[in-house]
């Protein structure tokens, strides 16, 4: 399958939560002056909409049936602390799309096969529109395979719960580091095994352990890569 775009300058950025997909894409984005989308937060929303309209996480039929009442737009906002705003039906839902609940129903949401079809047909259309920075878990492997380029970040549990869990403590959210390290965890252990689209690293991806990085380091290590390919 071709990307919409086949001479497109697309970044793809792939990896486990908490990897620094989003601090690293959203920066590489201001610095290339790219769109910057974190497909990431198009889940959260559908989670949040079914927590919030009381349907089922794995009733399928029922999520995409509520999908077709309400629009999601990410907005970028680098005020904001993930440096975006999404807006459903026009309203900001501020941080609540990364509450612990909407964090712990994203997984159950992210596997449905028509869900995934629905968010990856929006995700490809804004693509379309020109070159863009795009964050997720399967950004290089199914939404834009053809993405120019390809990385995909990593980093230890361990670092990856510290961020999570001091995300968690900024915004006034008591939920111990042990809880959030087993949560992480579990999502890896869900994301990698699904059946659709599973959490992989794309084979002409560049893979970047951020554990030790700076998010500047992450980016020039980057950048690097794109202007050796340029060349």
């Amino acid at each position: 399958m071709k990307d919409h775009d086949a001479g497109n300058d697309h970044v793809a950025i792939d990896g486990p939560v908490s990897s620094g997909k989003t601090t690293n894409a959203q920066l590489l984005a201001a610095q290339t002056g790219h769109l910057y989308l974190d497909t990431g937060a198009m889940y959260r929303a559908v989670a949040f909409l079914a927590l919030t309209n009381g349907v089922d996480l794995d009733n399928e039929s029922g999520l995409v049936a509520m999908l077709g009442h309400h629009a999601i737009a990410i907005i970028p906002d680098p005020d904001t602390t993930p440096g975006y705003r999404v807006m459903i039906d026009g309203k900001n839902t501020g941080e609540r799309l990364f509450d612990p609940d909407v964090a712990a129903a994203v997984s159950t949401v992210a596997a449905l096969p028509a869900i995934r079809a629905e968010l990856v047909a929006r995700q490809r259309a804004i693509a379309a529109a020109g070159p863009v920075v795009m964050a997720g878990r399967d950004i290089g492997t199914v939404v834009l395979p053809d993405a120019r380029f390809k990385f995909f970040l990593t980093a230890s549990v361990d670092e990856r719960a510290r961020r999570r869990h001091a995300e968690f403590q900024m915004r006034g959210i008591d939920v111990s580091f042990e809880d959030v390290r087993a949560q992480i965890a579990e999502r890896d252990r869900l994301d990698s095994t699904r059946t659709h689209s599973p959490l992989r690293a794309a084979p002409d991806a560049v893979t970047i352990d951020s554990t030790d990085m700076l998010p500047e380091d992450v980016v020039a290590k980057m950048r690097a890569v794109m202007e050796a390919a340029r060349a």
